[in-house]
């Protein structure tokens, strides 16, 4: 990322044409001091894309590691946390009796709360919370999958057994609330309700489940239905908007295909066909150009392209055995060309051609550094700077890493240890919780605690 410095010899017209890109490429630096950046509002950051847009910030990490700002206690829970106006929203299951084992393929049945935790973005002091009973039958039993949306005066939360809650922002006063099970009768999934409520102008998207209503569409306001479309079950991936040249189109990926509905009417629009083994759709499509990549697990992926006037849908390719990437637990990325993401069959991080699917390269060094032949689901989360060739990287051992990723490979430029990994999977300890960046500052959680890192460029 780059700072523009402006000079008095420059035409107000320039200026201006300089002050509108640079504000585009969220790196726009006056005087010192920054233009306001991106919250971190939900998943993905506030444009669900994965992207950190905050000018000052460092480009590597030193041998000491980052400076930590706070820590606060919390309990568990897969949901990574979100940040906004100055809060850091976090949201966890604190058990009381049951015990709590992962295997999955049966369903730990817990008794215990499900807790909406507001914290101060700059001290880690705790604001206000919100907290329910809610017994657990679910695998992978730690807590919610859902990170908390913010949008304005609300934030929204999707809890593993389907409580849907409009809260306060202020002090969690209950705007509404829902329960998928009990409101339409939707089958938990056995991992648990985990995709991630999307907001968008009036309408709160979710999948559900079952006949006519794999997906839901919320008014946000009241709770009440305004559409329902697909018959499929929940699956476990969040919704995304798909920008076209001239219109806007709800990217669903469910256990049946990749779909386009119209996010007002949901009514179809295109598909796909992709059915990964267990339902297991989790990782948002990757968007490139007119070209949309779904990966499942196995050698369940596709490439498929978009024509920009009919909508009609072209397949490119498909998966095969040691070929193409298979995403679960966290998304992939393109980047000029290339798809990098984790690899849920071997656990590498690997990167593959965006015209063939062909792999140029593998390393363990972005999930389990340490290991040689394969894990399963490895996990790292991949989140690129700005429009740059870096990426805060982090792994599921509790690492953070800046790494440079391209066709010419991983090359590292810095790591710590953020958090312990106090997670289990497979029989190895893992993070499996997605960081937020705010502020100048990464936001990351585990089991036990979520701690605050200092990212400012000194």
């Amino acid at each position: 990322m780059r700072d523009f410095v402006f000079s008095p010899m420059l035409s107000t017209f320039t200026l201006r044409r300089a002050a509108a890109a640079l504000i585009t490429s969220g790196s726009l630096a006056l005087s010192g001091n920054c233009l306001p950046a991106d919250d971190w509002s939900g998943w993905q950051g506030d444009q669900r894309d994965g992207v950190y847009r905050e000018s000052g910030v460092v480009n590597e990490i030193p041998e000491s590691g980052l400076p930590l700002k706070w820590k606060a206690k919390i309990a568990g829970g897969y949901a990574g946390p979100s940040v906004a106006d100055g809060r850091v929203f976090v949201f966890d299951y604190a058990k009381r009796q049951g015990e709590a084992f992962n295997d999955p393929g049966k369903r730990a049945d817990l008794t215990g709360d499900e807790r909406l935790i507001v914290l101060d973005a700059e001290t880690g002091k705790e604001l206000w919370r919100h907290e329910y009973e809610r017994p657990y039958s679910i695998s992978y039993p730690a807590g919610p999958r859902c990170t908390p949306t913010v949008d304005g005066d609300h934030v929204y939360i999707l809890g593993s057994e389907g409580d849907l809650r409009c809260l306060s922002v202020t002090d969690g006063e209950l705007v509404w609330s829902r329960n998928l099970p009990t409101d339409f009768d939707a089958e938990v999934p056995i991992w648990g309700f985990s995709a991630h409520p999307l907001v968008h102008g009036d309408l709160l998207y979710t999948m559900v489940g079952g006949d006519g209503q794999g997906i839901v569409a919320f008014d946000k306001s009241t709770g009440e239905v305004r559409w329902k479309q697909l018959d499929c079950n929940a699956g476990y991936c969040a919704p995304s908007i798909l920008r076209r040249a001239e219109s806007e189109q709800l990217l669903v990926y469910s256990p049946t295909g990749v779909h386009g509905l119209d996010p007002i009417t949901g009514d179809p629009i295109w598909n796909m066909d992709i059915s990964p083994m267990y339902d297991m759709s989790i990782a948002i499509p990757v968007v490139e150009g007119n070209r949309i990549f779904a990966s499942g697990i196995r050698t369940e992926s596709v490439m498929f392209e978009l024509d920009p006037q009919s909508n009609a849908t072209k397949e490119i390719w498909r998966g095969e055995r040691d070929h193409s990437v298979y995403s679960s637990n966290s998304p992939a990325v393109a980047v000029d060309g290339v798809i990098y993401g984790t690899d849920c069959n071997v656990g590498e991080l690997i990167a593959v051609d965006f015209e063939t699917g062909d792999r140029i390269w593998s390393t363990f060094q972005a999930t389990q550094p340490n290991e040689k032949r394969f894990i399963k689901h490895g996990t790292a989360f991949l989140n690129r700077l700005g429009d740059s060739d870096r990426f805060l990287v982090f792994s599921e051992n509790g690492d953070l890493i800046i790494a440079t990723l391209s066709k010419d490979g991983f090359q590292e430029h810095g790591r710590f240890r953020a958090i312990e990994p106090t997670g289990e999977a497979f029989g190895r300890s893992v993070a499996w919780t997605a960081p937020a960046y705010a502020n100048q500052t990464a936001f990351i959680r585990n089991d036990q605690e979520i701690v605050a890192y200092d990212l400012s460029a000194k």
